[in-house]
């Protein structure tokens, strides 16, 4: 197992990764697959300050976790959304968990003070949606801090979508932030 930075030649296996969950769940509430070049785009965003990794097991890719901006007004530079995605075959394997652990360390070393998980959660658990997520980022220490009730419709049923945080470092007067790649 190897944990390493992404690279834009891994588009392709993320995409196939993030599409099944397009289609086939609402983990994300995102309806059409996603094209390369879309996917491409985003991950070149977000890869210009922030860490966008992925976990390989036996040379293949089996997850991947990034940070991006939480909101883009420069008060909430120190607050960062987390997002990861594991081949539906590869849960339940340590992979998020280890992804995390990483994100986590590089994140506190850019600066950033406040962690968010923005995760779909249903009423009631179906065969598109369960409450996995939320239970593994509380497993990691993330504490629900609000709830939007029946906010995202897919699949002919309403979602609600809840906001867990997590702090990883210290609130300072004048603090510092500085990019991945400059860590």
């Amino acid at each position: 197992m190897h944990i390493r930075d992404a690279k834009i030649e891994d588009a392709k296996r993320l995409i196939e990764i993030y599409n099944y969950y397009i289609k086939n769940t609402a983990i994300t509430f995102e309806y059409d697959e996603v094209s390369e070049d879309e996917f491409i785009d985003r991950m070149k965003e977000i890869m210009s300050f922030y860490p966008y990794l992925v976990i390989e097991d036996e040379g293949q890719v089996q997850g991947y976790a990034y940070a991006h901006a939480f909101y883009p007004r420069t008060a909430y530079s120190w607050s960062c959304e987390l997002s990861i995605y594991l081949d539906h075959h590869a849960k339940g394997k340590g992979y998020g968990r280890k992804l995390y652990e990483e994100i986590e360390k590089a994140l506190f070393k850019m600066g950033m003070t406040n962690l968010y998980a923005c995760i779909s959660v249903p009423e009631v658990e179906d065969e598109t949606l369960t409450n996995n997520s939320e239970q593994f980022h509380a497993h990691l220490g993330f504490h629900k801090v609000g709830t939007f009730k029946n906010c995202g419709y897919k699949f002919d049923r309403w979602y609600h979508m809840i906001w867990m945080e997590k702090i990883i470092n210290e609130h300072v007067i004048h603090p510092s932030i500085k990019a991945y790649k400059d860590i």
